[in-house]
């Protein structure tokens, strides 16, 4: 398996992407300011994350997802440490992440990394999403941020 960064954009990396977003267009437009890296089994895309520079030195991870078939054996996890490297070795010296109130896994997930709760958005999940999102029988409306100081 290989993670590398990516510029191309095509039809099952999108596919991918929807998995942690379900706004095309929001996908879009940070694909145009973010960097894309793809985790791949062969010629197989099993998994991506995005990255997006922010001010102060920080950067988010904008998204981050995992074919069904390759969940649960810890790709998740090896994704999340890559970006964690590359942020660092980008100077930054924060890295944010944003999930849903409706999140549980992902809240655990990010959690177990090294993130903390820094600050909840309300009603987030309300603009700019067509319809209701709703994740372990929860509907997201607001966002959880979490934050992980860089030690570099």
């Amino acid at each position: 398996m290989k993670i590398y960064k990516t510029k191309k954009i095509d039809d099952s990396l999108l596919q991918l992407l929807l998995l942690a977003d379900p706004s095309e267009k929001a996908i879009r437009k940070y694909l145009a300011e973010g960097e894309c890296f793809v985790s791949v089994d062969g010629s197989r895309i099993i998994g991506t994350y995005v990255l997006m520079p922010r001010s102060n030195n920080a950067m988010e991870l904008i998204n981050i997802a995992v074919i069904g078939k390759e969940q649960g054996k810890g790709l998740g996890k090896l994704l999340l440490k890559h970006a964690i490297k590359e942020a660092r070795r980008s100077g930054a010296k924060r890295l944010f992440v944003g999930t849903g109130n409706s999140s549980l896994g992902q809240l655990a997930f990010y959690q177990k990394a090294g993130f903390r709760m820094t600050k909840i958005i309300k009603g987030y999940f309300l603009k700019g999403y067509d319809k209701p999102i709703f994740e372990n029988g929860i509907q997201c409306v607001d966002m959880v941020r979490m934050e992980m100081e860089l030690n570099n």
